[in-house]
């Protein structure tokens, strides 16, 4: 049975373990497969900059609440952020960078409590 070079799909030739017919398939191979990996790695940095852009914009004083509709009409998703807070109540805020959010829902309103962060959360 004939091997098939996953790249160029003609008959790979040599060694029984060889995957590409040539030196040139493998590194396409390879570079196709790093070029998606590196895809993924800026579409998040680019929604973790608009995430962190969006809250600072809405955020000048260090505490503010905002509904949830106009965040993400600025194209902030809640899903991307660098790391999180608990404070003594339970509360779990969410930071992108130094700016924070916490979810909450009032009157059948979502909206979120923005802070920013503060030594004491260290």
């Amino acid at each position: 049975m004939d091997r098939m070079c996953p790249v160029c799909h003609t008959t790979v030739k040599g060694r029984t373990d060889k995957i590409y017919c040539s030196v040139k398939c493998k590194s396409i191979h390879q570079y196709e497969k790093r070029q998606q990996t590196e895809t993924f790695y800026l579409r998040v940095e680019k929604q973790l900059r608009t995430n962190r852009k969006v809250l600072r914009s809405y955020n000048k004083a260090g505490k503010a609440i905002v509904r949830a509709e106009e965040l993400h009409k600025q194209g902030f998703n809640p899903k991307f952020f660098t790391h999180y807070w608990k404070n003594t109540k339970g509360d779990v805020y969410l930071f992108v960078f130094e700016y924070g959010f916490l979810k909450r829902t009032e009157n059948n309103k979502t909206k979120y409590v923005l802070v920013t962060w503060q030594p004491y959360m260290e």
